[in-house]
């Protein structure tokens, strides 16, 4: 089973969950940080450093989200590894609260 970052990460994308994961398993894309399920070892180190509790075990992912573990396979594959953190996005603060941001999502 692995982690699945959701909806709460677009637009904001930190990345403190980066720093903690042991087998650098984030991929990045220009708003939005996604999970290779095939490298993810399900250590659960990334849930608690979120700061906008993004990331979910599969099997916990909310039904309303589900698309998202399609997402993170998916675009894993097709963005670059992040294995340090950065900075958030500059308008993360005005987007943290923002709920229903998949068309927000972008993928190049």
């Amino acid at each position: 089973m692995a982690y699945v970052v959701t909806d709460a990460c677009v637009k904001c994308k930190y990345t403190d969950c980066v720093d903690v994961c042991p087998v650098d398993c984030f991929h990045e894309g220009p708003n939005f940080l996604a999970i290779d399920p095939e490298e993810c070892i399900d250590c659960t180190l990334c849930v608690a450093e979120c700061p906008v509790s993004a990331i979910y075990a599969e099997d916990d992912v909310p039904a309303e989200q589900q698309v998202y573990i399609r997402l993170n396979a998916e675009l894993s594959q097709q963005w670059p590894v992040l294995s340090q953190s950065k900075a958030p996005l500059p308008d993360h603060a005005d987007w943290a609260e923002v709920t229903n941001k998949l068309p927000h999502l972008q993928r190049d």
